[in-house]
């Protein structure tokens, strides 16, 4: 698993060399078609290059008068600068068209800030390839707001309910965009979706998950038998890599964690510890959390011990699905 790890780390550097490759080239094509129209902006591009060369050899040679040269030298970058920015204005070019274009403007595609901590798109990247989540971006490309559909759902009165199933799940919904629309916000919202299977609860999670990552946001998303199956490699280090620790670790400060199919996984009294570990940690770290899950209420509390099912419905908002099974719609 070692070798493993050290394979994952060198796709994710790839990665991100790709990136800023391909941000370089795009950027001197764009340069080439600026020189093209406008040949002086080429001629101040080089000689800003020039005037920094030779700065730099004089500041090496002299350190006397090197002050006295960096101004000077400073003030004519800045007149070429000047020059540039009306020439670029003048020909209707943007301002910022000679910039390099970063997927992620806040480490410019190298996973890592000012200050040396990781970027939060490389945690991102290093979540999705440690849980094998490949798959993401092809599920969420289809599972999204913009693909939600509510005519799928039933306009009949369902028996027991107020509510018809397309009435209860537009008011779902409008739970969901309210969570997405006051997400940093620390107002402890947290969401808990139960029901039998085929209702929408799964792909309403991807709805959340693609509109929170699309938000830079960290979100972690997994089955609670995934979630269980790491608590298990680390507790009884069958894997020893890093990488166990990043997943782990994880669970605890992403932004937002989803847990699926919560009740699938095997309870017993390690797992009901640690499911209320990391439920209440997140709670008192503000953190939110999703838990769905085709359990109803009185089968959660038949299960899990008092201390999780009080902390589940006192701190989480409960959103009954109800209604046919859409997977036979």
């Amino acid at each position: 698993m070692k070798l493993m790890n050290s394979r994952t780390k060198a796709d994710i550097q790839r990665i991100y060399e790709q990136r800023r490759d391909n941000s370089q080239r795009a950027l001197e094509k764009r340069q080439q078609e600026v020189y093209k129209r406008l040949p002086r902006v080429r001629e101040i591009d080089d000689e800003i290059r020039r005037t920094g060369i030779r700065m730099a050899k004089a500041v090496l040679g002299s350190a006397e008068a090197a002050e006295d040269l960096v101004i000077k030298t400073q003030e004519r970058i800045e007149a070429l600068k000047m020059e540039k920015a009306y020439l670029l204005t003048e020909g209707n070019i943007p301002a910022d068209y000679l910039e390099p274009k970063y997927q992620c403007s806040q480490c410019n595609d190298t996973g890592y800030l000012e200050d040396g901590a990781r970027c939060k798109c490389l945690k991102q990247e290093m979540i999705n390839r440690a849980y094998q989540m490949s798959n993401l971006d092809r599920i969420l490309h289809k599972e999204n707001f913009q693909s939600f559909n509510i005519d799928l759902f039933s306009d009949k009165p369902f028996e027991g309910e107020a509510l018809t199933p397309r009435e209860n799940m537009a008011d779902i919904a409008g739970y969901a965009e309210g969570f997405i629309g006051n997400f940093d916000e620390d107002n402890g919202e947290n969401l808990l979706f139960y029901g039998t299977t085929g209702l929408g609860k799964t792909f309403l999670c991807n709805c959340i998950a693609k509109a929170l990552l699309d938000r830079n946001k960290i979100v972690i998303y997994q089955t609670a038998f995934t979630i269980l199956d790491i608590l298990e490699r680390r507790r009884f280090r069958r894997d020893e890599s890093d990488m166990t620790d990043y997943e782990y670790s994880m669970l605890f400060d992403a932004d937002l964690l989803i847990v699926d199919d919560l009740g699938t996984e095997v309870s017993n009294s390690f797992t009901n510890a640690e499911i209320f570990n990391i439920v209440n940690t997140r709670l008192l770290s503000g953190k939110k959390t999703i838990i769905s899950t085709n359990l109803t209420p009185n089968e959660i509390s038949e299960i899990y011990t008092d201390r999780v099912f009080s902390r589940i419905f006192d701190k989480f908002i409960p959103l009954k699905f109800y209604g046919k099974d859409l997977r036979w719609e």
